[in-house]
C-alpha cells in the first residue's frame, strides 16, 4: 500500500510541529480521489460503510467516486468529546449495529476519517466480518501515528491510507472551540 502525505502534513512532520493540522476541503478531495484509485485497483466494492460521525463524509465521497450506490453507516466511537486530544474510552462504543443490514457475500469497504489508536477501525471491521461479507477492506483519510498503539504498522492493519501524520488532525467539517 502506498501512502501520500499532503504537503502540509509533510511540513508538520519535518518541522516537528505539535500544532494540529487543519485539513481543507481540497485536501479531502485529493485524499478521496487517491483512495478511490487505490480501492478500484483492487475491485469496486458492493457497499461502502461509513463509521459515524467522521467517516460518513469520506465514505459518501468515496462511494460517489467509485460509483457505489449502496452506502451504509454504523456508529462507533471511542472519544468522549470533539476537542483536540479528547479523552478516550477503554473500548469502542457501538450504537445501532443493525443499521449495517445484511452484508452476506458482499465486498465491503469500511471507511473512517482517522485512525488514532486503530481500535475503532479494528473493532468495527470485526463487527462487519461477523455479518458474513465475502470481503472487508478498510480505508482512512489519515492515521495519527502519535496515537497508534497496535503492534502492526498502520499499513499492515489498514488497507488504504491517504496520509500518515504525527499530530492531531482537524477536518473541515469539525467545529473546534477554544477551551
Amino acid at each position: 500500500m502506498d501512502t501520500h502525505p499532503n504537503p502540509a502534513a509533510l511540513h508538520a512532520l519535518q518541522a516537528g510541529d505539535p500544532a494540529p493540522l487543519h485539513l481543507t476541503w481540497d485536501d479531502i478531495g485529493v485524499a478521496t480521489r487517491d483512495l478511490a484509485e487505490e480501492v478500484s485497483a483492487g475491485g469496486i466494492p458492493d457497499t461502502v460503510v461509513g463509521i459515524v460521525r467522521g467517516g460518513l463524509i469520506p465514505a459518501v465521497w468515496l462511494a460517489h467516486r467509485l460509483g457505489v450506490r449502496d452506502v451504509r453507516t454504523i456508529e462507533v466511537t471511542r472519544t468522549t468529546g470533539d476537542g483536540i486530544h479528547a479523552a478516550k474510552t477503554p473500548l469502542p462504543s457501538v450504537r445501532h449495529p443493525g443499521s449495517l443490514g445484511d452484508l452476506t457475500g458482499l465486498d465491503v469497504l469500511l471507511v473512517d476519517d482517522i485512525a488514532g489508536s486503530g481500535a475503532t477501525l479494528a473493532h468495527t471491521a470485526g463487527l462487519v466480518r461477523n455479518l458474513g461479507p465475502a470481503r472487508v477492506r478498510t480505508a482512512v483519510l489519515c492515521v495519527n501515528r502519535a496515537n497508534w498503539d497496535q503492534q502492526a504498522d498502520p499499513g499492515q492493519a489498514i488497507n488504504y491510507i491517504a496520509s500518515l501524520n504525527d499530530t492531531w488532525i482537524v477536518f473541515p467539517w469539525e467545529e473546534q472551540h477554544e477551551q
